[in-house]
C-alpha cells in the first residue's frame, strides 16, 4: 500500500504514479495545450467565430476525458486503499471532489 505523502512546506497530499500513468496523463495535457494553442492562434487570425467554438467544444471534451481518466485512477487506487485502511474521510473527499466536477 502507498504512504500517504505530503507536500513539503504545506498540508496538500501528493500521489506517486506509475509511468505509464504519468506519461498517459502528460500526453493528454499535451494535446490539450496544443489545442488551445491553436484556438489562440484561430482568433488572432480572425477566424469565423462557430468554427471557434467547435474547437472550445473539442477542447472542453478532451478536459472531460482527462478528469474521467484521472478520477477512475484515484478511486482505484487512493480512494479504495483508504477505504481498506478505515479511512472513512477519504469517502467524503471524493464526494466534495465530485460535486465540484459537476458544477
Amino acid at each position: 500500500m502507498e504512504e500517504e505523502k505530503v507536500c513539503p512546506g504545506c498540508c496538500h497530499k501528493t500521489k506517486e504514479r506509475s509511468e505509464k500513468e504519468y506519461k498517459d496523463l502528460l500526453n493528454r495535457l499535451s494535446r490539450i495545450e496544443g489545442q488551445v494553442r491553436g484556438i489562440r492562434r484561430m482568433v488572432e487570425n480572425d477566424a469565423y467565430c462557430p468554427d471557434i467554438l467547435v474547437q472550445v467544444s473539442a477542447v472542453n471534451a478532451a478536459l472531460n476525458s482527462f478528469n474521467k481518466v484521472l478520477l477512475a485512477n484515484h478511486i482505484r487506487t487512493c480512494v479504495a486503499d483508504d477505504i481498506r485502511e478505515g479511512k472513512d474521510a477519504t469517502v467524503d473527499e471524493l464526494v466534495a471532489t465530485l460535486q465540484k466536477l459537476m458544477k
